[in-house]
């Protein structure tokens, strides 16, 4: 048996008036998700478990099926096992954005999706002013970087031990529009962590290749971001889990991390991006030409996510409808008449454009394949999702029910 997982991140969200009281994916042209919701069967999934932020980490956690309330240690781990960093069980991995700001008012959560050319100069230079011994300073894709705090749960200042894994903070994405004095860290220990981020201001400012673009559309990294802490993982592997080898396929370190820790093979694809320029149709033949190996293969797509941060609903549905072409059609084209092959589409959680963040709602899910009988659902959307007597409401077992014939949805 072969197992596709193909998630489009951030995808489902509310009814807009902007689309008569459509959401985006009920506005998009999806034949292709179409045709799985009326062969298969189409469900909802609680992906967030209760008390916990509807962060990707912890939504991706919960669709590769492993329940985040006791597997979820932050972040920045995630991101810092894609890139190869090793911590110490007393290490405390921060994401670091680059981001805009502007008189104090956070614009830019991205600064303006940067590209990995430039802002390797920046946070390099951010190092080299910024860094020392015990607080280093990784350089990432795009706007994503990390720092790493040696000690940091232990970490002295003044005298003082504080445990830097604790501090509460905003996450960039949620700040946009406001104040940053407002939205610092907070907690013991907290104050190291805003004078960096004060300090990085006055140095990305001084960098030639930062000034004013002639793209006024794009917006100068001109500010660092340190938040979505956390210590080193321990999860078990993918195999081990559900007796299944497996690839990922995306662009996104935080997603990959994820995948290196339970064992997965991480497939780099020529011109992925984690943005609405990606290389839909590289993923998907990737993805395809790992199964030849082999069982399981994670498709991961960020776009419909961004373009719900930014607000764009016309984005937002061109991601989904490339989406549906690109990934679920392919899929479609190479698995439609083989007996042994299940597929699932879903997000990871909802990025309502209403919003512009996460939130905790239930995600539309639809499966199809080998052993699942079709229910009486014929599209695939919210709606149709929340008329479904299929409810998952521990969203890490639904990978479970996935791969497991005797314990399939009914």
């Amino acid at each position: 048996m072969k197992y596709l997982v193909m998630v489009a991140d951030g995808m489902s969200d509310y009814p807009l008036e902007a689309l008569d009281n459509r959401t985006p994916l009920e506005s998009s042209k999806i034949p292709n998700m179409n045709f799985l919701a009326e062969r298969g069967k189409v469900g909802i999934a609680y992906t967030i478990p209760k008390g916990m932020n509807p962060a990707s980490d912890v939504a991706n956690l919960s669709i590769l099926g492993y329940d985040p309330s006791k597997y979820y240690s932050g972040r920045g781990p995630l991101e810092a096992a894609n890139m190869g960093i090793e911590l110490e069980d007393d290490d405390v991995a921060f994401r670091c954005n680059l981001i805009t700001q502007d008189n104090g008012v956070l614009i830019d959560y991205s600064a303006g999706h940067i590209t990995t050319k430039e802002s390797t100069i920046l946070m390099k230079e951010v190092g080299k002013k910024l860094g020392r011994k015990d607080i280093m300073f990784y350089p990432g894709v795009s706007y994503r970087h990390l720092m790493i705090v040696k000690g940091g749960r232990n970490f002295e200042i003044n005298g003082k031990k504080v445990d830097l894994s604790k501090i509460s903070y905003m996450p960039p994405h949620d700040a946009v529009g406001l104040k940053i004095k407002d939205n610092l860290p907070k907690g013991k220990g907290a104050d190291i962590l805003v004078d960096l981020m004060k300090r990085s201001k006055k140095i990305l400012e001084s960098i030639d290749v930062n000034r004013v673009r002639v793209d006024l559309k794009e917006n100068p990294g001109n500010m660092i971001w340190l938040w979505g802490q956390g210590t080193r993982p321990t999860l078990p592997s993918f195999k081990e889990k559900y007796g299944l080898s497996g690839s990922i396929v995306s662009a996104v370190d935080l997603v990959n991390g994820i995948g290196r820790i339970i064992g997965l093979q991480v497939i780099t694809v020529p011109g992925a991006t984690g943005y609405y320029d990606t290389n839909y149709q590289g993923k998907a033949d990737y993805a395809i030409e790992s199964l030849k190996k082999r069982d399981f293969v994670f498709i991961h797509v960020e776009a419909p996510d961004e373009a719900g941060h930014n607000k764009d609903i016309r984005a937002k549905i061109a991601a989904i409808e490339n989406f549906d072409r690109h990934i679920v059609g392919t899929a479609l084209k190479h698995f439609k008449h083989k007996e042994e092959v299940r597929m699932m589409v879903l997000p990871d959680h909802a990025t309502p454009i209403s919003k512009g963040t996460h939130t905790t709602d239930p995600i539309p899910f639809v499966v199809y394949g080998a052993g699942i009988e079709p229910d009486s659902i014929t599209v695939y959307s919210e709606k149709s999702a929340a008329s479904s007597r299929l409810v998952i409401n521990s969203g890490w077992q639904l990978m479970e029910k996935f791969t497991k014939e005797e314990q399939y949805l009914s």
